[in-house]
């Protein structure tokens, strides 16, 4: 599988992190892919994803949010809507030097960011989200304990995956003032919807809600015993990239 580096400027206007992952054979599609809150663009169930994906001739264009993985920036500037205009960027970057994408994916709070994001690509035919809340507010809870902090001094030093973060108050504010099921609702695009049932970061409620608020066509496909991060069981991420290569086609 042909791998290539690849660098762009973010919303921030710090140089971020990404990488092409393309088929062997010719390109069906292009897709991007936005990862999950505090993860990184390598996380194994993203890799796994993207070979299956390349597997079926669809390249995928994945990157690390400001401030995650190797891109540069403060992470304690960043809030929701600065990941949107990452996606934004990236999006940009994409029309440039390969093509703009066709399919486009977002995992956990990368899938909330994406609902916004494809609202501004008319060239996106079909939209996949895995494990995506209703409201950025739901990413919260993760440092529920430092939030009292977080109010009084304007910020506070968080756990999130056991590495250490500085959340401010502009992050909170920020997750309050979104109105995701909105934008959901006004999407205008094929929309698949992956959750798992036992997932203990998202509630599969978030799922019933999001697939309500959308309008059709769109699907819902259960990725059942799946923890949040598709990591417990490889094949749970190949599965995924089965499921969304397979119904994305339709569209392409």
């Amino acid at each position: 599988m042909p791998s290539q580096k690849a660098t762009f400027m973010g919303s921030q206007g710090f140089e971020l992190a990404a990488r092409l992952d393309a088929p062997a054979g010719d390109i069906k599609a292009y897709s991007l892919f936005a990862h999950c809150f505090s993860c990184s663009k390598d996380l194994s169930a993203v890799n796994r994803i993207s070979r299956a994906l390349n597997e079926d001739g669809i390249a995928v264009f994945r990157f690390d949010f400001t401030g995650l993985g190797q891109s540069d920036g403060n992470f304690s500037n960043t809030n929701f809507t600065s990941n949107v205009n990452d996606i934004l960027a990236a999006v940009a970057y994409m029309r440039a030097e390969l093509s703009p994408p066709a399919i486009m994916m977002g995992h956990s709070l990368g899938g909330a960011a994406t609902f916004l994001a494809a609202n501004q690509v008319p060239e996106v035919r079909a939209v996949a989200t895995i494990g995506a809340p209703t409201n950025a507010v739901n990413v919260l809870k993760q440092f529920d304990k430092e939030m009292e902090k977080i109010e009084q001094e304007g910020k506070a030093d968080v756990l999130l995956g056991g590495r250490p973060f500085v959340i401010k108050k502009q992050f909170v504010d920020d997750a309050r003032n979104q109105d995701l099921l909105s934008e959901v609702a006004a999407l205008k695009k094929p929309l698949l919807v992956m959750h798992s049932p036992i997932d203990a970061t998202v509630d599969i409620d978030h799922a019933r809600q999001i697939y309500e608020a959308a309008k059709h066509p769109k699907s819902f496909i259960s990725l059942d015993k799946a923890d949040h991060l598709l990591m417990k069981n490889p094949a749970d991420g190949i599965f995924a990239a089965r499921v969304i290569s397979a119904w994305a086609t339709q569209y392409l």
